[in-house]
């Protein structure tokens, strides 16, 4: 075998056994990894971000041009989600060729639903541009996450998770103030289309920027999907990652701000400047959850056990809504903000779970149960909340109230079926040491 000296992560031609094959040279250092790697996906999940949570900051306009009732902007903005239901497909793709080919190909269909968007003159067209949008972009968080645990050590997964959503969720900040001032300029419809040109850009350069990660793992097969689906400790895991992570998706991507305008009476300004920190906190947080588990790993605290205190200290923010705690609106918002980076966390524990063949199909299938929950949260938001009468499109603080109070209690839940093998693990424990206390004491 013949090869010519190449940059890492560019094309070369090699001749093996008298046939001329392309290939890539893999990235070696760190900064070759961040630059070739990271970027390029980081950059894919900012456009995710931004998509996701821009209709929280369009939703009065898209009322307004098609006279949308809460329930069906709950639904139009959730069909982002229905992605859900392709996340596994994707996970075996990304396994079998890699996260290069399939972000960039899933990139394009975002482009092409971003257009689709901003032309629309009727709902169902806002509805097909949304699930291209959902479709397209909707991958990013797990693919880029499979691309970090196929470069990085797996001691550094959950700080480097960390940075990479600290990253994405700068589309969040994007789509708040910064979107705001563009929209006063060229409209909603144009800063779709601005949009989708930016992320055919971003495909282009993933495409022929990333380099393929070889591995010496065999190739994902149907029981390999099979033993990540009959896994007991992913289905731990799954409902309380997606009740933190899918809630502050339903809620910074569309139902925090009508919760502004209709429960706490603020101004335009105002619900602005809470996503915008919203939004900020989110990047911060995600890296600061990051760290946080690098350095208690360290300690010898499990990420596990990292993940529970976060979900409760959603919980206690979200109740303070609810009950309408003294506490600054800002502080609670930025708290249920910053906790949605806890699949910084969760998915750093996938590969103590799985091996690196099966983390692509690992990561999508808990991908889907986000999604999927997202889809659920927010729709199923609207359809509670639409049980009020609306007073001129806005609805009563008890409407918003009763919906978010549903959610604790899922969340809730969560907690308990994830925190139970502990609890009876330590039930155990206590009931032999009393035991032998007792045989002692005879």
């Amino acid at each position: 075998m013949r090869k010519r000296e190449c940059l890492p992560g560019r094309p070369m031609s090699t001749t093996i056994n008298g046939v001329k094959h392309s290939v890539r040279v893999p990235p070696s250092g760190p900064a070759s990894i961040f630059f070739l790697i990271f970027i390029p996906f980081a950059a894919s999940y900012y456009l995710s971000y931004f998509f996701r949570t821009i209709n929280a900051l369009v939703s009065s306009r898209l009322t307004a041009d098609f006279d949308l009732s809460a329930r069906g902007l709950g639904f139009l903005t959730s069909v982002f989600f229905l992605s859900a239901f392709f996340q596994v497909p994707i996970g075996v793709l990304v396994d079998r060729h890699g996260p290069r080919r399939v972000q960039s190909c899933l990139l394009l269909v975002a482009a092409i639903g971003a257009a689709v968007f901003s032309s629309a003159n009727a709902v169902w067209v806002l509805v097909l541009g949304r699930t291209l949008v959902g479709l397209g972009a909707g991958a990013a968080v797990f693919v880029g996450f499979k691309a970090i645990a196929t470069w990085y050590p797996r001691e550094r997964l959950a700080l480097m998770n960390g940075c990479y959503v600290m990253v994405g969720a700068l589309g969040a900040v994007t789509a708040t103030a910064p979107a705001e001032m563009i929209l006063t300029w060229i409209g909603w419809r144009g800063l779709f289309e601005t949009f989708a040109f930016v992320t055919v850009i971003c495909a282009a350069i993933t495409f022929f920027i990333v380099p393929d990660g070889a591995t010496s793992d065999p190739a994902p097969t149907t029981s390999n999907l099979k033993a990540v689906l009959c896994d007991i400790r992913l289905w731990r895991l799954a409902p309380l990652s997606t009740m933190c992570i899918s809630t502050a998706w339903a809620l910074q991507g569309l139902w925090a701000a009508p919760w502004m305008e209709d429960v706490e009476n603020l101004s335009r300004t105002a619900i602005v400047r809470h996503l915008f920190v919203m939004a900020v906190a989110l990047s911060m947080g995600s890296l600061a959850l990051g760290a946080c588990a690098h350095f208690l790993r360290k300690c010898g605290v499990r990420t596990q056990d990292f993940v529970l205190l976060a979900a409760g200290l959603f919980v206690v923010a979200e109740l303070a809504l609810i009950l309408d705690s003294p506490i600054s609106s800002y502080v609670l918002w930025a708290i249920i903000a910053s906790l949605g980076g806890a699949s910084v966390l969760t998915y750093a524990i996938l590969p103590e779970f799985f091996p690196a063949n099966m983390i692509g199909q690992a990561n999508a299938v808990l991908s889907s149960c986000h999604i999927a929950g997202a889809f659920f949260l927010q729709y199923v938001t609207g359809f509670v909340v639409n049980l009020w009468t609306s007073h001129g499109g806005h609805y009563p603080p008890l409407a918003y109230q009763a919906a978010f109070a549903l959610i604790v209690i899922l969340q809730i839940a969560a907690i308990i079926w994830f925190a139970y093998p502990a609890i009876r693990a330590r039930r155990r424990t206590i009931v032999k040491m009393s035991l032998r206390a007792t045989s002692l004491e005879a």
